[in-house]
């Protein structure tokens, strides 16, 4: 995607999440060659797929996290 593009679509989710109020927060997104993976702050599933339904975004997968882990947590 272009720079152009990926803005309109950043545009266009902010939009979406104002209308839907504080139950979810997006945190950020990674771009891929094919795909978008978003990470949200959400209260459910339902929530982050009606996002994705008001703005025209594919969710083919939601998942909730369940722990974060980085290099520290090989530490004892």
């Amino acid at each position: 995607m272009t720079i152009e593009q990926l803005q309109g679509v950043s545009e266009k989710s902010c939009s979406v999440l104002r209308n839907l109020g504080p139950q979810i927060q997006w945190v950020q997104s990674f771009v891929t060659d094919n795909k978008i993976y978003c990470i949200y702050i959400a209260q459910d599933e339902e929530i982050v797929r009606e996002h994705a339904k008001q703005g025209g975004f594919p969710a083919n997968s939601v998942a909730q996290v369940r722990r974060v882990i980085d290099p520290t947590t090989a530490e004892n």
